[in-house]
């Protein structure tokens, strides 16, 4: 997710001209990475908390609550990268930049959580065959697909440029529905064709992470510039937040309306995240539109720089906590695990903002 410490800056309309920052985008990452680190130590304590049990209700809010966070970050980079003037006019230079800054996380992290987290943390024996198909599928720790996904939207991201240039705000927009309204069709057919019990599901590899989420992707650019107010901005914060009570109600009811399961599933490319993602994507922009930041800017600025590495490390620290305290380990107290997210996120942050003042381990995080 490199896109966590890119510049968050509107598109410069010239080469010598520096934009003024777009604090919205770093209230954006600082946010949703929260979500993230929530939604891996919670979604823990999901899968070992009995079902209907008070914990386990409590997980789920706390984990589908953010599950708009992934969509965002995509649609984050979108806006940054998309409206850069050096992606379309040399995407030999940027090519460059993006694999200087992507390569060494992908072979470090990868290396970190294969071999530092399952063979020694946890003691996995894995068989050539076994780690050979990790690798494929771009699976060797849960959150490190989004490297191989953002590493392919930025080899399409200069194509995705030159398309867009000329035809304005109208043009990015319909092409932002158009990718977004196929790419949720699809992910809705496996539920359709299972009611007929038909089993077609969906599989990725790390060649193809990136291809669902282009319509996030042109999303983040056609939407960066829209500032809502007043009425229309109420609306659409409260059926935003509609949209995402809806969803944490369904993933907790999930079996009880069959015809609802198979056309609105409940992940980063149902319908209803879709549409969640795109208004907390406007309204926290458009909130953020008129921010007196002042002294707090560099800060936020640290922090948002940060969230690149709280992403990647985030885990390592979380896996320790869960070896050290069998409370966590157990993952039914919610006092536990309300602890240890406090501690991982905080963890994390530390241990970024400190890695990226040392050379050689800021290439990585």
């Amino acid at each position: 997710m490199p896109v966590l410490s890119g510049t968050a800056h509107a598109a410069a309309s010239a080469p010598e001209t520096a934009p003024p920052r777009e604090y919205g985008l770093d209230i954006l990452r600082v946010v949703s990475i929260c979500g993230v680190v929530a939604i891996h130590v919670f979604g823990y304590m999901l899968g070992r908390a009995p079902r209907e049990s008070r914990p386990w209700w409590i997980a789920v809010v706390l984990d589908v609550s953010w599950i708009w966070v992934v969509p965002v970050f995509v649609m984050i980079s979108g806006a940054l990268m998309l409206g850069s003037r050096m992606v379309a006019e040399q995407p030999g230079l940027f090519y460059r930049r993006r694999a200087t800054r992507l390569i060494p996380a992908l072979v470090a992290w990868n290396l970190v959580y294969l071999i530092g987290v399952r063979i020694w943390m946890r003691g996995e024996d894995l068989t050539p065959q076994r780690t050979l198909q990790l690798l494929v599928d771009g699976s060797v720790f849960t959150q490190l697909y989004f490297l191989w996904l953002i590493a392919g939207l930025y080899a399409v991201a200069p194509v995705l440029a030159g398309f867009l240039r000329g035809g304005g705000e109208a043009r990015a927009a319909k092409a932002a529905a158009a990718f977004l309204a196929a790419t949720v069709l699809f992910y809705m057919l496996p539920g359709v064709l299972g009611l007929f019990g038909v089993s077609s599901p969906v599989r990725l590899n790390f060649l193809t992470h990136w291809m669902p989420y282009v319509g996030y992707f042109l999303a983040g650019y056609a939407l960066r510039n829209v500032r809502l107010t007043g009425f229309k901005l109420t609306v659409t914060a409260l059926a935003t937040a509609a949209l995402i009570a809806g969803t944490v109600w369904h993933y907790g009811n999930k079996g009880e309306i069959r015809l609802l399961d198979a056309v609105v599933s409940v992940s980063y490319l149902g319908v209803g995240v879709a549409l969640a993602a795109l208004g907390i994507f406007v309204v926290t922009l458009s909130l953020a539109s008129n921010l007196r930041v002042g002294r707090s800017g560099k800060p936020l600025t640290a922090l948002s720089n940060a969230t690149f590495g709280v992403f990647l490390v985030h885990l390592v620290i979380f896996e320790a906590i869960r070896l050290q305290f069998p409370a966590v380990a157990a993952g039914m107290s919610v006092k536990a695990m309300g602890l240890a997210y406090a501690a991982t996120l905080v963890g994390s942050f530390a241990v970024s903002i400190a890695a990226r003042r040392v050379p050689v381990l800021r290439s990585i995080f």
